[in-house]
């Protein structure tokens, strides 16, 4: 297999590493900027509306779509009568950087910059409700040193990995055939047999790091063909060995 031309790589516990969930803090840190609440409600009382919403939408996720962060936002701060001093791009980074910090994952930012140097070109797909100008600003925060090239949020596009569609959108803006694509994720499921299907060779990384929304699960071996690594340092490598 010769070298890629362009990775793209999924977000979460894949370049990012999300260190805690926590719905109340990102309520908390926009209370501040709330200029209307007629009806006083507190961070816990907007916290679980937006649970409640949140799970009534689920079979829509089920279905491969995403639903955009600032639709669920404007429905539920206008359902509950609140008004904000900043921008619902503002309150939106103000909540994700409290609801779910982030830290970049051991040694991604040395694979970047290999992939740099070299000329491979790189892009981001994620299944995200956080629209693709947050998770960009997020990216550029994490990886100051380091610009993807296409960041592609699902929020954006209707559609979520593992539907081909997304994957097709980002085959056409790379304007590559997609055997000269690899994809980098950690779900079997969502990232591998999604990528394999649009043409695209998976790379499926299993970082040891904890991963929330993974908790006491077993993953199964993808049925598509696939490098599987634990270590961006082991991708290094075999890329290497693939130039010499």
């Amino acid at each position: 297999m010769k070298i890629p031309k362009m990775i793209y790589f999924d977000y979460g516990h894949t370049l990012v590493h999300e260190t805690e969930i926590s719905q109340i803090k990102g309520q908390h840190a926009l209370m501040p900027y709330v200029s209307r609440n007629d009806k006083k409600y507190t961070a816990e009382d907007i916290s679980a509306y937006a649970d409640e919403i949140f799970l009534s939408l689920r079979e829509a996720r089920t279905l491969d779509l995403e639903l955009h962060n600032h639709m669920f936002c404007r429905f539920l701060y206008e359902y509950l009568g609140l008004e904000f001093s900043i921008s619902l791009q503002d309150a939106e980074t103000i909540f994700w950087d409290n609801f779910a910090p982030g830290e970049a994952m051991p040694h991604a930012d040395e694979l970047l910059d290999f992939l740099n140097v070299n000329d491979i070109r790189t892009g981001v797909i994620s299944n995200i409700s956080f629209s693709g100008a947050a998770l960009t600003k997020r990216l550029k925060n994490i990886y100051p040193q380091h610009s993807f090239e296409r960041v592609i949020a699902s929020s954006e596009y209707i559609f979520r990995k593992p539907n081909k569609r997304i994957f097709e959108l980002a085959v056409s803006k790379a304007g590559l055939p997609p055997s000269e694509i690899w994809y980098c994720g950690d779900s079997p499921y969502f990232d591998m047999e999604g990528a394999a299907g649009a043409g695209i060779f998976p790379v499926w990384y299993c970082s040891e790091k904890p991963c929330y929304y993974r908790e006491n699960t077993i993953q199964e071996e993808p049925s598509c063909k696939h490098i599987k690594i634990n270590d961006w340092h082991v991708l290094i490598d075999i890329l290497k060995k693939r130039l010499s």
